[in-house]
């Protein structure tokens, strides 16, 4: 056996420092340009673009930019999404929120202070992009206003000619439904399937503290308005007309969540109808633990008016936030699986299928909402008739 010698051994010494060199080179040049930002980072499929923001490098382990805003409750379980999370951080953002109402939002909110603000109608999304030069404005995604409501009350709406059935879904006409609650009548003057004392009333929020409120609001100016033409410019008669439908309702709550949950949890006696944003109701039926049963049934309105989710950009990492939301295909899908309509990509018809649900209904008609002004003159207006009951405070209101 032969034994290599010393003179043999040299020579493969200095070959294995070179390679061990030229390794150690690599490492280092890779190092640096992960660390600029130059090589891709995330995990990601590239849907929508990588972050735009200055000081985000993203990735596994990279160093994120870190985001706040402010934003309407409803869709607080959206950005709390380990999924929505974990996409956002693929795209180099970590997101925090914190949750106002609407008019908050629009009105005391120091949005300067703010990377976004992200309220839940086209009205206040407007107001805020009028407080500053530069803003950015992206609608990621909607929601249809409808009432939760129960079969038997379904059904005795269809009876009195308000509500339609077709292949299973029901929809309110808003304008018939005017001239029942005006008459007067009583849940047990429609029949023996709800013996209730009360008046028929779909119940609401506070229409001082609550955006699903003024959602509502909004439909009843505009059927006022398509009666009487002549009248309907007439601020105060708008009000007057306006108003028994949210003071007969006696106590009203601040968050459109409120209701909503005695609606799940309370049953047909504490709520036969409600006000609700369609995610809302969609979105509990997609949970794992869904507490929507076969006995209630999502009643759509005609018209109806659409919660259009803007996104205001205010800082660049902002704005990148708001066009990211709007255009990356997984971010998109991800919201219809949280109830709401995706405005340019994704299904929230496949969301349901996939579960076993039907797919949403198409709302056949919609209306616009009152410019942000407009709105707050019949909002305050309306609120001037609660018997002087202080409206209910509740920090996180929708």
């Amino acid at each position: 056996m032969s034994v290599p010698s010393s003179h043999d051994a040299k020579p493969r010494g200095r070959k294995v420092s070179v390679v061990l060199g030229v390794i150690l080179v690599g490492v280092v040049i890779a190092a640096v340009a992960l660390g600029r930002g130059l090589l891709p980072f995330g995990g990601g499929d590239g849907d929508g673009g990588g972050g735009g923001a200055a000081g985000g490098s993203g990735g596994s382990g990279g160093k994120l930019t870190q985001l706040h805003g402010v934003i309407g409750s409803e869709k607080r379980a959206y950005f709390e999404d380990p999924d929505v999370v974990a996409r956002l951080e693929e795209l180099g953002y970590s997101v925090s929120v914190t949750t106002a109402g609407s008019r908050q939002i629009a009105t005391t909110t120091d949005i300067a202070e703010q990377d976004f603000v992200f309220p839940s109608s086209a009205p206040a999304t407007q107001k805020v992009r009028e407080q500053g030069s530069g803003y950015s404005v992206d609608f990621p995604f909607f929601t249809p206003m409808a009432v939760a409501s129960w079969k038997p009350i379904a059904d005795l709406l269809v009876a009195e000619g308000v509500v339609s059935e077709q292949n299973g879904a029901y929809t309110l006409d808003v304008n018939k439904y005017m001239d029942l609650a005006r008459s007067g009548k009583r849940w047990r003057d429609l029949g023996e399937a709800y013996p209730s004392p009360r008046n028929v009333q779909i119940r609401s929020t506070d229409i001082r503290t609550s955006n699903s409120a003024a959602m509502y609001l909004s439909l009843l100016a505009w059927e006022v308005a398509e009666r009487d033409p002549e009248r309907g410019g007439d601020v105060g008669y708008l009000i007057d007309e306006i108003a028994p439908f949210f003071t007969a309702q006696g106590y009203s709550e601040a968050s459109s969540s409120g209701p909503f949950t005695d609606y799940l949890s309370q049953g047909i006696g504490a709520a036969p109808m409600v006000m609700v944003y369609e995610a809302q109701f969609l979105g509990e039926q997609m949970r794992p633990n869904s507490r929507i049963r076969d006995d209630m049934v999502l009643l759509h309105l005609s018209p109806t008016v659409l919660a259009n989710h803007g996104i205001v950009g205010v800082s660049e990492g902002g704005k990148e936030l708001g066009r990211l939301l709007s255009n990356d295909p997984q971010l998109q899908q991800l919201a219809a699986r949280h109830g709401f309509r995706p405005a340019n990509s994704g299904s929230l018809a496949q969301e349901l299928e996939d579960r076993g649900l039907e797919a949403p209904s198409d709302y056949v008609n919609s209306i616009d909402p009152p410019s942000y002004d407009r709105l707050e003159q019949l909002i305050d207006g309306v609120g001037q008739r609660y018997a002087g009951a202080p409206a209910p405070v509740k920090e996180d209101d929708q």
